[in-house]
């Protein structure tokens, strides 16, 4: 079994066990209802990145690891035909990453889209200026397109990764210079990372891992909301990603939405869905919650 497997099978069990305590159930049900109506097709802006696309981003990696994940299983034309699905009703921001396989699968919903109108992430796992190079030329080819508008560092854990890793920021830098890249930043799994993300200012955007029980979080719900109130109070653009817990929230989505568009710091987030119906039922739960 792959070391990540491993983390997220024990992760999932240790979410199940902390979901299933009164403390967490009472949480979730004190979600208070919102005050005003939320779209998942909202249009939003991205921090001071000037970017603006949906309130939803659709997500190509559930569990993405080795080239794969949950959305590309369903094929490339599977997958473009979600994506296109999603397009259909208002969704504008397509989440991919190296790392998932998601790239062809993307690349194929955008050539029956105006490119222009839609917001394309992706993530690399480069930590040298070379690679990070190469993969910038690779991820323009892969999606067919000849500018990305959010490349971020995938899943960074060092407290001192700004520091560390300076010269592949650096590649991100002169690439937003040049115009093949609108802005650039990081997804984080540590609190330390997390912590760093939100002094440096560098960072455009982060997306971060947040949910109302915990489930595959950096750290507790409280302690990582209020480096993401930082983060948002210095005009970084703050993305939330695993909203259901990966998962772990399936039975408990309306109270686990109504968690995020409530927490009034994240510009938009990202959910992977598996099917047209699942599609679907989410972004109704979202004009519902």
């Amino acid at each position: 079994m792959l070391r990540r497997d491993f983390l997220h099978r024990t992760s999932r069990a240790a979410a199940g066990a902390l979901l299933a305590s009164s403390g967490v159930a009472k949480r979730l049900a004190a979600v208070p209802a919102l005050p005003q109506k939320f779209s998942a097709a909202d249009t939003v802006t991205l921090g001071r990145t000037g970017i603006q696309t949906s309130r939803l981003a659709m997500g190509t990696g559930t569990v993405g690891s080795g080239q794969h994940s949950h959305q590309t299983a369903l094929g490339i034309a599977g997958h473009s035909r979600l994506l296109l699905n999603g397009h259909d009703n208002g969704l504008r921001f397509f989440d991919a990453a190296d790392s998932y396989g998601s790239h062809p699968h993307v690349a194929e919903a955008l050539k029956h889209l105006d490119r222009t109108k839609v917001t394309l992430l992706t993530k690399s796992w480069s930590r040298t200026a070379p690679e990070m190079r190469a993969d910038l030329d690779r991820f323009r080819k892969e999606l067919g397109t000849d500018h990305l508008d959010i490349v971020l560092m995938h899943c960074l854990t060092e407290g001192d990764w700004t520091t560390r890793y300076r010269p592949v920021m650096d590649v991100l830098s002169e690439a937003k210079q040049k115009g093949l890249i609108r802005a650039h930043g990081c997804s984080c799994h540590s609190i330390e990372a997390l912590r760093a993300a939100a002094k440096s200012s560098w960072v455009d955007l982060d997306l971060a891992r947040v949910n109302p029980v915990g489930a595959f979080m950096d750290a507790d719900p409280d302690t990582v909301i209020s480096v993401l109130r930082e983060m948002k109070a210095s005009g970084k653009a703050v993305i939330g990603m695993k909203i259901l817990g990966q998962g772990t929230l399936r039975n408990r989505q309306d109270e686990a939405l109504r968690f995020a568009l409530g927490l009034g710091v994240l510009d938009a987030f990202t959910i992977g869905a598996e099917s047209i119906a699942e599609q679907n039922d989410l972004m109704k739960r979202i004009a519902a919650a």
